[in-house]
């Protein structure tokens, strides 16, 4: 048996965060972990997704996009993550840990059984899979999103049965090289969760990629058949495809932790409920004392791995005697296609102040010459509450955003920030500048766009707010010219070019760059 301070149950981002920094305070720290340490962030969702569709965005071959994943996701290999946990002191033990009583842990492993005793236990399971309620899909070949994203295999056709975040990755990097994509969503929306505009941006983008999307009918039966298989919908529609990608939901991982020896009792697929400082709401212990149990994580319902890591700094700082809370106002929510989605803060509502801006209305989208996304800033009582962004690296430019919502910061002030030109930030400064009302009008209905704008395409460099040679002389001489002169209009003389121009050389360019009429066909 041996004794710990602190004993953790899982050992993903949040998990191992926990740890590292517990030890480093001085306690004696326990993990237990029965899948890869590290959890499944850096094998087998955010990185290697991220990787593939940095891949997918290069135009590379399938084959090196799936060499590179497997180079920057170690091969699925976890002695790195779990030489460094033992490094810094902390003691790793790989199998399955159940709650067997108040201040006690049996570890189920390949070897004997160990009983572990604890005065802290911090639950950080993370959470699994959910698979949908439609007839005959245990009969049917699928993928997890987890299988989707270390396999090696590209589907001739594949299946998206999910419009959320991980959903939308997915079909866009398996369309991205070569499969012939169907994402459904029971909604009438992707990304149902966040404002309707973003949904329909990247609906369209992946559109333009490929991926066919139906909307708003949920599959109702799967059948094999000899070429693959059959995905009816709930309208009648009949989809084939070789392989069907599950992304409709994840649920906490509860079940099996003997929680209710601590009489805790959650519902099944529920979070496990927590206060501010991230302790477990119903447990068996006081305020104080030995026994307190904590959770950080996707436990908790909060499934972003940045979440994570930061519910883990405040439980770490709790089991230090460093008393902290957890403030959820700002977490950022990403989705990493192309365009990005960037959401944060609170979503749009009755009595808040909202800033329309298009993306192609700024000098950096103009020069980009297409459609390229939108942004939404929400307000109240003259402090920003919450954005949505659809656009070109929005997961980077909208950082200070998430800054903004979190310091309180008033609109006044972020309508006088200066943005740097040209760049999407543009769109920022102008959003400020109508919700603290310094500004031109930027906002316009969800579906006209900016009110009292036209659309334009690329210009001249003046056009873009720039002056060009002859307008800054122009305005030089109107400076220079005396008052006696004032109201009358002064031509400005155009000087000739101070260098010849060879009539034989420019004739020999033109005959060297002409067209035959073979060229056109």
């Amino acid at each position: 048996m041996g004794a710990f301070d602190v004993v953790v149950l899982g050992g993903g981002t949040a998990g191992v965060h926990v740890a590292t920094e517990v030890v480093r305070g001085g306690k004696s720290v326990a993990l237990v972990e029965a899948g890869l340490i590290g959890g499944e962030s850096p094998y087998l969702a955010c990185v290697p997704s991220n990787s593939l569709l940095l891949s997918a965005s290069k135009g590379v071959a399938w084959e090196d996009a799936v060499a590179r994943r497997n180079e920057v996701t170690g091969g699925l290999d976890d002695s790195g993550a779990a030489g460094r946990l033992a490094a810094a002191g902390v003691t790793v033990f790989r199998g399955t840990g159940v709650v067997t009583g108040p201040g006690e842990v049996s570890v189920a492993s390949a070897s004997d059984p160990v009983s572990l005793t604890w005065d802290e236990l911090v639950i950080a399971t993370g959470c699994e899979p959910v698979a949908p309620p439609i007839e005959g899909l245990s009969d049917i070949p699928t993928w997890t999103t987890a299988q989707a994203l270390c396999s090696p295999d590209l589907p001739r056709r594949l299946l998206v049965l999910g419009g959320g975040s991980a959903g939308c990755e997915l079909a866009q990097i398996f369309a991205a090289f070569g499969s012939q994509v169907t994402l459904i969503e029971a909604d009438a929306g992707l990304l149902s969760g966040e404002a309707a505009f973003a949904g329909e941006i990247l609906a369209a983008a992946l559109r333009r990629a490929g991926v066919e999307i139906f909307l708003g009918s949920p599959a109702t039966k799967a059948e094999r058949t000899p070429e693959g298989l059959t995905l009816a919908l709930q309208d009648g529609t009949r989809i084939d495809a070789d392989r069907l990608l599950l992304a409709t939901g994840r649920r906490p991982r509860l079940s099996g932790l003997g929680l209710d020896a601590l009489g805790i009792s959650v519902t099944p697929g529920q979070a496990l409920p927590t206060d501010a400082s991230c302790r477990v709401v119903a447990g068996v212990a006081g305020a104080a004392g030995p026994g307190r149990v904590w959770a950080a994580g996707d436990v908790t319902g909060i499934t972003h791995t940045h979440a994570s890591r930061y519910q883990a700094g405040v439980v770490a700082a709790n089991l230090l005697g460093q008393p902290r809370e957890a403030d959820y106002t700002a977490i950022p929510r990403c989705v990493y296609t192309t365009p990005s989605v960037y959401a944060v803060g609170e979503p749009a509502r009755a009595g808040f102040s909202v800033a329309r801006v298009l993306l192609s209305d700024t000098a950096r989208g103009r020069l980009g010459g297409d459609d390229l996304g939108r942004l939404e800033l929400y307000a109240a009582d003259g402090v920003l509450v919450g954005a949505v962004a659809v656009g070109p690296d929005a997961t980077a430019w909208m950082a200070e955003v998430t800054l903004a919502i979190k310091a309180k910061i008033p609109v006044t002030v972020l309508a006088d920030v200066v943005h740097a030109f040209p760049t999407y930030g543009e769109a920022l400064q102008a959003a400020f500048c109508e919700l603290a009302r310094t500004g031109p009008a930027s906002t316009g209905s969800a579906d006209t766009g900016p009110a009292g704008t036209e659309e334009k395409g690329i210009g001249s460099l003046s056009e873009l707010g720039l002056e060009t040679p002859e307008d800054d002389a122009v305005e030089q001489h109107r400076e220079l010219v005396s008052d006696d002169l004032a109201g009358e209009v002064v031509p400005v003389p155009r000087r000739d070019t101070w260098f010849d121009v060879n009539e034989a050389d420019a004739a020999e360019q033109a005959r060297a760059v002409g067209f035959d009429d073979d060229d056109y066909r």
